[in-house]
């Protein structure tokens, strides 16, 4: 079968259809197909669900990445920047199926769009750029669909563009997948000549000229796979019988659920060649809802656990894997059923917060549009808004059968930026708007520093914080401003020392007098802070006592030598006198305060630095410079340990202030192939080289405060 020109308009089961026909059935759950289009950035996952869409009828038009006109890269933010930030359900039909496509954003920065894909597909298309071959995206990809389990497609994209190969491209996949990549379709041309494709499953006979011994080469190969994967067929193959269509297609289905088989497609989706292909090989090889193995539940309190198979007639079980928020329309919660049907005008159980919900309408959502129905079958995917309590990963199921589904384990974030409102007017609106949008996005933290007093915004990368701030600004209204967070640094003392200081004040009338003797001595890291007194023959009042260990402890916050505050330290008063009229607490409150500033600039002061350890996990072939370039940071390398797969884990301790843009830093080093794992360790010295210039900034800061 070739295949050329654009595939839309097809007669009978594939004719054009408005979205409320499409949406309008209910579809069964054998009917489904919920499939994810994954790659590296750039490689025209958009463009392929744009021509989805139309070869579907459910669009009268191709929108283009370029114009930012298409279904899924609705937001301001993915215009602007020609690339997705999150995902977007496309339900289109095909030959009396519903498909659930969902297109994903290939920027790790999103890789949490990803994961909440992951738990609502069943099955994926890995893209691959005809002309780059598989990029370190898609090997990141492949790996995650690897650990859940998934069926799996490649799809060679941009057949039509400059420098495109597939011979190349499907080379590249196997080097890096496996030989159980194997092609089910052979390219027509390549680039300007490109016209489409021959099936391998059933190539017809008008086969061009030019690439008969190509479709006879690879569709061998073809049979070979599939019967290689099945007892029955590798007997008829190895004694020479034929293998029927029928046969070949079932055995390659059979293949691709048991994860044996990897078929590999080519297309050019801006020109719409491949597409109907596509569409057929997503149906024929690709498994419904009901198809994979039930989903396992457990009963809230750690009960007993429960297969959810796709019974329509059973109790509700569905699970919230994306939430959108927005200031107009409210927040949007995106789900999956497992089992019974999930109803329009119901009550719900929240199970994971214990709480009831009104479930007014049900929708298919389309991008940013959605079509209300009145249930969705186990299996589908819908949408339902305004839910009070309900998050990303929340189980919806019945009250009177709660259930919960497996949490959804989001990466923790690798990168950090301090916000802070850029006008009055943008004070009160920045932790409700941040909040808003951590809900939306789990892969987004919002934290407060107390020891620089800055609100600290986290996330996958700088990218991913900078959308987020423009996300704040267009739905709220708040502005913010980003800057690298302030290192919390501290001050502490190396040595003892012993000080007095007398505060004395005459100004008419009663003056001030209070006169103190102080001992500081230094305690262990993280020991905090010890007051002590042993003063003997009443030389200090016992009502003045706590006046100075109060002036003691307020001055600890603002530091004695770079404004940072003052930890691991004893004070212990031991001497002092006092007037009979002159002296009162606030006397002995300031006595106390600058005797500690004095005290401490005798007693060997240091600044700490917050050290974290980082641990970083790259191929082979980078250990050696990721441990360079930690050196650089003043880093202490713990271990280098080989792991499998050609995988290195370099484990290191860090100055904080060395390793803030860390996240940019790796990716640039490694290519995108290293990922790491951060935390705080302890504090630790600063050296003497630097403590100066820290302390010259923090002056500056503080005059320009």
């Amino acid at each position: 079968m070739i295949a050329r020109g654009v595939a839309f308009g097809y007669n009978g089961a594939n004719a054009r259809y408005t979205r409320r026909e499409m949406f309008m059935p209910a579809y069964a759950t054998k009917q489904l197909r919920n499939v994810a289009l994954l790659s590296h950035s750039g490689t025209g996952k958009t463009t392929m669900g744009e021509a989805m869409l139309f070869a579907c009828g459910a669009t009268s038009r191709m929108g283009r990445v370029e114009d930012g006109n298409t279904v899924s890269d609705y937001e301001p933010e993915e215009a602007k920047r020609r690339s997705s930030i999150q995902l977007s359900v496309l339900p289109c039909k095909w030959r009396d199926h519903k498909l659930n496509i969902i297109d994903t954003p290939g920027y790790w920065d999103f890789v949490g769009e990803v994961v909440s894909t992951l738990r609502a597909v069943d099955a994926a298309v890995l893209v691959v750029a005809a002309q780059a071959g598989v990029e370190v995206g898609t090997e990141d990809i492949w790996q995650r669909c690897e650990e859940r389990g998934l069926p799996r497609m490649v799809f060679v994209n941009k057949m039509d563009r400059e420098n495109a190969d597939f011979r190349r491209s499907l080379e590249s996949i196997q080097n890096a997948f496996g030989k159980q990549c194997v092609a089910i379709h052979v390219p027509i041309g390549s680039q300007q000549s490109f016209q489409g494709v021959v099936s391998l499953l059933n190539p017809g006979e008008n086969i061009p000229a030019a690439v008969a011994g190509e479709v006879e080469q690879l569709r061998e190969r073809l049979i070979e796979a599939v019967a290689e994967s099945d007892d029955e067929l590798a007997t008829k193959y190895l004694e020479g019988q034929e293998i029927t269509q029928e046969e070949l297609v079932a055995g390659l289905k059979k293949g691709v659920l048991a994860g044996q088989i990897v078929p590999v497609l080519a297309g050019a989706a801006s020109v719409s060649l491949g597409i109907k292909e596509l569409l057929d090989a997503i149906i024929d090889l690709l498994p419904s809802p009901a198809d994979v193995p039930p989903v396992e539940a457990e009963r809230p309190g750690g009960g007993d656990k429960v297969k959810l198979d796709c019974n329509p007639s059973g109790a509700l079980a569905a699970q919230v894997f994306k939430t959108t928020a927005d200031p107009f329309v409210g927040k949007l919660s995106y789900f999956r059923v497992y089992r019974g049907a999930f109803k329009a005008d119901a009550q719900v159980w929240n199970a994971t917060k214990a709480q009831s919900e009104r479930v007014a309408q049900v929708f298919v959502p389309m991008g940013k549009t959605q079509e209300g129905v009145t249930d969705l079958a186990p299996g589908d995917l819908g949408a339902v808004a305004k839910l009070t309590a309900t998050t990303t990963g929340d189980t919806l199921c019945l009250r009177e059968e709660p259930l919960l589904l497996p949490a959804i384990s989001f990466p923790e974030p690798v990168f950090t930026t301090a916000v802070t409102p850029k006008g009055k007017a943008d004070v009160d609106k920045m932790a409700t708007s941040l909040a808003r949008l951590t809900e939306e996005d789990p892969t987004l933290h919002l934290t407060r520093e107390i020891l620089t007093s800055e609100t600290l915004l986290s996330g996958q990368g700088e990218t991913h914080t900078e959308v987020a701030v423009e996300r704040a600004r267009r739905k709220f209204g708040v502005e913010l401003l980003t800057s690298l967070p302030r290192i919390p640094y501290q001050e502490t003392i190396s040595s003892p020392a012993k000080v007095e200081y007398k505060h004395k004040k005459q100004s008419g009338g009663h003056g001030q007098y209070g006169h103190v003797f102080i001992e500081l001595e230094p305690l262990p890291r993280g020991g905090g802070f010890e007051f002590g007194e042993k003063v003997v023959g009443g030389n200090v009042p016992k009502e003045y006592i706590p006046a100075v260990q109060k002036g003691v402890e307020k001055t600890l916050p603002e530091g004695a030598v770079a404004g940072y505050p003052l930890v691991d330290l004893k004070v212990i008063l031991y001497d002092g006198s006092s007037h009979p009229v002159d002296s009162s607490g606030m006397s002995f409150e300031i006595a106390g305060a600058f005797a500690l500033k004095k005290g401490v600039m005798e007693a060997r002061p240091v600044l700490l630095e917050p050290v974290v350890r980082i641990e970083v996990t790259v191929p082979d072939a980078y250990a050696g410079q990721v441990a360079g370039d930690l050196n650089t940071k003043r880093a202490r390398i713990l271990g280098m340990t080989p792991q499998s797969g050609g995988m290195t884990v370099v484990e290191a301790e860090a100055p904080q202030a060395e390793v803030r843009r860390y996240a940019t830093e790796l990716r640039s080093i490694t290519g995108g192939r290293g990922k790491f794992r951060m935390e705080f360790a302890h504090y630790a010295e600063v050296p003497t080289h630097i403590t100066q210039r820290i302390i010259d900034e923090s002056k500056r800061e503080r005059v320009g405060a």
